[in-house]
C-alpha cells in the first residue's frame, strides 16, 4: 500500500501525506495516551505468526491510533460505520502481513541501512520545501504536531524500506511475453461501440404466483436440488451489553478519574488555515510582477474579496479553489511562507512575500490554538465508554458464573431457570447463520458446529454482548421433504418462469429488428435499451456486469449484426455492434515500455497475493478469536457516541 501511494504521490493532495504518515505508525509504533485497557493486556497473545506472537496491547493501540485518524479526517465516524468497514479485520490483518514478510525478511538477511533510511524520509513531501529537506528541526516538528516519536517514526520507515526489499526479491523472477503483452495491450486500447438491450429477469412481470400443486410438481422433478445442510438446535443465554448499561449507574468521580487519566484522547489539534495569492516570474519582468502584486494588495486592503481575487489572478493549483490551501496543505509552502504564516492572526493578510520564483499574498481565514476539551463537552462520550466498559465486565463475570454452574450441573437450561435468567431457543441453525438482535455476525451459530450434542460452549463474545450455548440436537444433511421447502421451490419456479419470458421477449425482438429500431423495439416489450461508446475487453458493462461472451462477440460480430441470446447471471442480452476502434502492433511499439512496465507490476501484484496466502499457511498463522472480538469491542464503545 505505502509503494502504490509513493508510486501515485503526484495525485495525492500534500495533506493527505500526515495521514499517510501517521498509517506507517500505525503499523509499527505504539503510542501513548492508550487508558487502562491497553495496560493490562501486555501479556495476553491475540495472533501467532511461526515465531512471532502479536501482543493484544500493540493491536489495541494501532486499532485506536488508526481509528484516531479516521476520525480526525471524517468528523461523523462511529462504530457501527467502523465495523461495515472491517476497520478492526484490516488492521489486524495489516499487521500479521507486516510479521509475516519481517519474518521473511529476517530469513534472507535482508536489513535496511542508515544511508537508504535517511534517503527514505527525505523523499517525502511533507519533509520537503522547493524540492530540498526541510532541515532536522522542521522535520522534528512536523512529527511533534502529529505526536510521532521520532525514533518509533524512523523504525517504521526502516521496516517498510525491508519489507520493500522483500516484495522484490519475491517478485524478481516474474517476466511478461511479447504475446502476453500484445494482449495487454489490445485489451486497453481496443474499443467497441455498440447498442444493446436488456430483460432482466426480475422485472419480467408473470400473470401470477404458481400454485402449490404447480410447485410440487416442480419439486418431483428436482428432488436431487433439494437438499437440508446440516442444521443445529441450541439453546442460550445471553447478556445483551445494551440492556446492562442500563442498570450501571456512575459516579462524578468516575468520569472525572477518567477523564484525566485519557486526556490525550480529547485534544484537538492547533488549526490554521490559509489562502494564498501567487504570482509567478515566468516571462515578465520581477518588477512588473511586483507591481501587479501591490495593486492586488490595494484591492485587499479596500476590502476586496480574497478568494475572488485569487481566482483571478493567482497561478498556482489552487486557483480555482480561491487560493484556499486548507488546514495542512499550506504546511508544503516555502518556508519563508510558513514563517509569515506562524506571524498572522486570524483574519490577517501579509505584504508581499518575496520567494525565488514569484511573489504571494498570504492570507490566515482561520487561526485556532491547540485546546483539551473540557469535560462537559465530552461527558456524554465518557459516559458512553465507560457503561460499556462496566456493562462488558459485568457481562463476564455473570457468565463465568453461570458457566462454573452449568457445568456442574450438566444444564445450561436448569442453570439459568434456578438464576431466573431467559433462555433463547435458537431453533435449527445452519453454520454460520447469524442471530438477530444478539449475534449479526454468525458467531454463535459457528461455535455450535465445534460441539458434542449436550456439549456447553465457553462464553462466546459478540459485538452485541457475551452469551454461553448448549447444543441440544443435530440435524444431519438429509433430503428435503416439499412442505419444508415449499417457499423455496415456489420462488425458484418464479424465477425459472420469469428466466423463459425474457429470453421470448428477447428472441421476439431479435425477429422484428428487421423491421424496426432496437431502441423502439425496447420501448414497445418495456425493456432496457443503452448504448456503450467505448466498451473495452473485461470492462464492466451496465447491469450485466463483466461477461466474456460479450467481449468476444464486440470484436468479432460483424457490424450492424446483431447477436443471439447473451445469457448473463440476471437474464439475458442482445447487443448490435455499431463501429470499432483497433490497434495494430506498430500502434504498441509507440507505448511498449510503459505498457511493458504496468503490465510486468500488475503480474507481480497477482503473484505476490499468491504467494504471500502460501506463507500465511507455511507460517501457521492463528488469531485468538474471542480476544480479537473482545479487544474490538472495548475500542468501539468509545465510538458508540458519535455522530
Amino acid at each position: 500500500m505505502l509503494k502504490a501511494m509513493r508510486k501515485n504521490v503526484k495525485s495525492l493532495a500534500p495533506a493527505l501525506w500526515l495521514v499517510i504518515i501517521a498509517f506507517i505508525i500505525t503499523i509499527f509504533a505504539v503510542w501513548g495516551g492508550a487508558g487502562r485497557l491497553g495496560q493490562a493486556r501486555t501479556k495476553n497473545t491475540i495472533a501467532i505468526v511461526k515465531n512471532e506472537k502479536i501482543s493484544a496491547d500493540f493491536y489495541y493501540q494501532n486499532l485506536r491510533q488508526r481509528l484516531e485518524v479516521l476520525r480526525n479526517e471524517f468528523k461523523d465516524i462511529n462504530s457501527n460505520l467502523i465495523q461495515q468497514l472491517n476497520i478492526p479485520q484490516q488492521v489486524l490483518e495489516q499487521i500479521i502481513q507486516q510479521s509475516i514478510l519481517l519474518q521473511k525478511a529476517k530469513e534472507l538477511g535482508i536489513e535496511a541501512s542508515l544511508e537508504e533510511i535517511s534517503k527514505e524520509i527525505k523523499s517525502y513531501p511533507v519533509f520537503q520545501r522547493e524540492g530540498k529537506f526541510v532541515g532536522f528541526e522542521e522535520y522534528e516538528k512536523i512529527l511533534n504536531w502529529n505526536r510521532m516519536p521520532i525514533s518509533e517514526f524512523e523504525d517504521g520507515i526502516k521496516k517498510d524500506i525491508v519489507i520493500n526489499k522483500v516484495i522484490k526479491i519475491l517478485t524478481a523472477g516474474i517476466a511478461i511475453t511479447a504475446e502476453e503483452l500484445w494482449e495487454s495491450y489490445k485489451n486497453k486500447n481496443e474499443s467497441a461501440k455498440m447498442e444493446y438491450v436488456i430483460a432482466e429477469t426480475d422485472k419480467m412481470e408473470l400473470d401470477g404466483e404458481p400454485s402449490s400443486g404447480e410447485a410440487q410438481e416442480y419439486f418431483e422433478g428436482n428432488k436431487e436440488k433439494y437438499t437440508l445442510p446440516e442444521r443445529r438446535k441450541a439453546s442460550i443465554v445471553f447478556f445483551t451489553t445494551e440492556d446492562l448499561k442500563n442498570e450501571i449507574e456512575l459516579s462524578d468521580s468516575e468520569i472525572e478519574k477518567y477523564y484525566e487519566e485519557n486526556e490525550s484522547q480529547f485534544k484537538d489539534p492547533e488549526t490554521t488555515q490559509i489562502s494564498r495569492i501567487y504570482l509567478p516570474y515566468e516571462e515578465k519582468e520581477r518588477e512588473l510582477i511586483e507591481a501587479e502584486g501591490r495593486n492586488i494588495l490595494e484591492q485587499i486592503t479596500s476590502s476586496q474579496d480574497f478568494g475572488e481575487l485569487a481566482k483571478q489572478h493567482s497561478k498556482d493549483q489552487k486557483a480555482e479553489d480561491g487560493g484556499n490551501w486548507g488546514l495542512y496543505e499550506w504546511r508544503t509552502l516555502s518556508i519563508q511562507e510558513q514563517e509569515e504564516i506562524e506571524r498572522l492572526s486570524e483574519d490577517e493578510h501579509s505584504d508581499l512575500i518575496e520567494l525565488e520564483e514569484g511573489i504571494s499574498i498570504l492570507k490566515v481565514t482561520e487561526k485556532k490554538p491547540s485546546r483539551t476539551r473540557p469535560l462537559v463537552e465530552v461527558k456524554s462520550r465518557i459516559q458512553d465508554i465507560l457503561k460499556d466498559q462496566k456493562a462488558r465486565e459485568q457481562a463476564e463475570e455473570r457468565i463465568s458464573q453461570l458457566e462454573k454452574s452449568a457445568r456442574k450441573q450438566k444444564s445450561l437450561t436448569a442453570t439459568a431457570q434456578t438464576r431466573g435468567l431467559g433462555i433463547i431457543d435458537t431453533g435449527f441453525l445452519k453454520e454460520g447463520e447469524p442471530i438477530e438482535d444478539i449475534d449479526p455476525s454468525g458467531t454463535i451459530s459457528s461455535t455450535l458446529f465445534q460441539l458434542q450434542e449436550k456439549d456447553i460452549s465457553s462464553p462466546i463474545p459478540t459485538y452485541k454482548g457475551i452469551g454461553m450455548v448448549q447444543l441440544e440436537q443435530i440435524e444431519l444433511p438429509r433430503p428435503a421433504q416439499f412442505e419444508e421447502v415449499e417457499k423455496e421451490v415456489i420462488q425458484e419456479l418464479t424465477a425459472v418462469r420469469k428466466k423463459e419470458q425474457a429470453a421470448e421477449t428477447l428472441q421476439k425482438i431479435k425477429q422484428e429488428l428487421n423491421r424496426q429500431n432496437l431502441e423502439d423495439l425496447a420501448r414497445k416489450y418495456g425493456i432496457e435499451y443503452k448504448t456503450g461508446d467505448e466498451h473495452k475487453r473485461n470492462q464492466y458493462l451496465s447491469i450485466v456486469g463483466e461477461n466474456s461472451e460479450i467481449d468476444l462477440l464486440a470484436f468479432s460480430l460483424p457490424l450492424e449484426e446483431s447477436s443471439d441470446l447473451i445469457q448473463y447471471k440476471g437474464g439475458y442480452a442482445l447487443i448490435r455492434v455499431l463501429d470499432r476502434k483497433e490497434v495494430t502492433r506498430d500502434d504498441l511499439e509507440k507505448d511498449k515500455e510503459a505498457e511493458k512496465q504496468s503490465l510486468l507490476e500488475a503480474k507481480k501484484n497477482k503473484f505476490f497475493l499468491s504467494y504471500m496466502a502460501k506463507l500465511r499457511e507455511e507460517y501457521n498463522v492463528r488469531i485468538i478469536y474471542d480476544l480479537f472480538l473482545k479487544i474490538s469491542s472495548d475500542v468501539l464503545s468509545q465510538y458508540e457516541g458519535e455522530k
